[in-house]
């Protein structure tokens, strides 16, 4: 098991993994459709953006949740 202290981390390791696949798949068959290289033109992408989303996800993160706590009620 992976201890506690790195939580933020690995949520942000696989949410920006899960998201910059997803609009990293979109957004190369919406640039060039489906194809022979479309499989590979997505990987490249998702491999150069991956990076960059987890960074940007692991960074803004905690300010994001702050503005989220100040938006929403808290529970009864």
């Amino acid at each position: 098991m992976i201890p506690a202290r790195y939580a933020r981390a690995v949520f942000s390791l696989i949410m920006s993994g899960l998201m910059s696949c997803i609009v990293t798949g979109i957004a190369t068959v919406k640039a060039i459709g489906f194809g022979s290289s479309t499989f590979g033109d997505w990987l490249a992408s998702w491999a150069f953006c991956w990076p960059i989303a987890f960074t940007v996800i692991l960074l803004f993160g905690p300010t994001v949740q702050r503005m989220v706590n100040r938006m929403v009620r808290p529970q009864d």
